[in-house]
């Protein structure tokens, strides 16, 4: 595995080094970043990164079937309009994360900002993924057409809000899974709680299996009964912007 120690690296040059050095490794640890933007946009399957530190604004942008696992937090907009991949963070993430995401799957262990999920989107096998360990800001899922987001809501206190307000807002396709109460201000007016189906249950034992192998953490406690599933009241909401009647 090959180290970079990206310590007073400007981006460019630390992007640049990733991608020389993947020409003859594709197994790389980054040391000491601290805010070097687009780590890992647009790199192919088959590479995987080790991160050290924070990484800033648009890791993993454009992402195109790499892996990267960070070892602390990051800042904004991880993910955007990502291909396929895997991100797994060990620690907390910024606002945006998987904007226009549209295939890959992202695991956080901590909590997220606002707008998480902004313009996620699938097309037949793509279906991209968050989950999220913690709880969310504002605007979570908004305008969402596809893919899946999973709040897990651990380790929060007794009264701490699990989301922000106007989830969903906007949403036009996807999921949301919560685990636990909300109370129904905090959705936008195009989404709605739907039942739990087989399928949704294999799903979520899935994933919630992998967040524990992940970060290591026994989740045995989790009870799947307590999940709640929203997802799009209408799959054309905006039909009579565009259209004739």
């Amino acid at each position: 595995m090959k180290k970079i120690k990206a310590l007073d690296m400007y981006y460019r040059e630390l992007n640049d080094s990733i991608d020389n050095e993947i020409k003859t490794d594709k197994n790389i640890m980054l040391t000491d970043v601290f805010g070097q933007r687009y780590i890992g946009r647009g790199l192919p399957q088959g590479v995987k990164i080790k991160i050290q530190g924070t990484p800033g604004n648009d890791m993993a942008v454009y992402m195109d079937g790499a892996e990267i696992e960070v070892f602390g937090n990051v800042q904004d907009a991880a993910g955007n309009t990502m291909n396929s991949g895997r991100i797994i963070v060990h620690g907390r993430c910024g606002d945006t994360l998987g904007y226009a995401m549209r295939g890959g799957e992202i695991y956080i262990e901590g909590n997220v900002g606002y707008r998480v999920g902004i313009h996620m989107k699938e097309y037949k096998k793509m279906k991209p993924l968050i989950v999220v360990g913690g709880k969310a800001g504002d605007f979570l899922g908004e305008y969402m057409a596809g893919g899946s987001i999973i709040l897990l809501a651990l380790d929060l206190a007794k009264d701490e809000e699990i989301v922000g307000r106007f989830c969903g807002t906007g949403i036009h396709g996807g999921k949301i899974y919560i685990n636990g109460k909300v109370d129904k201000y905090k959705f936008g007016k195009e989404i709605e709680k739907v039942s739990l189906d087989e399928e949704d249950i294999v799903f979520l034992k899935r994933h919630i299996d992998l967040y524990s192998k992940f970060f290591k953490k026994d989740l045995s406690h989790l009870k799947i009964e307590s999940f709640s599933k929203y997802a799009a009241v209408n799959k054309n909401p905006y039909a009579n912007m565009y259209c004739a009647n």
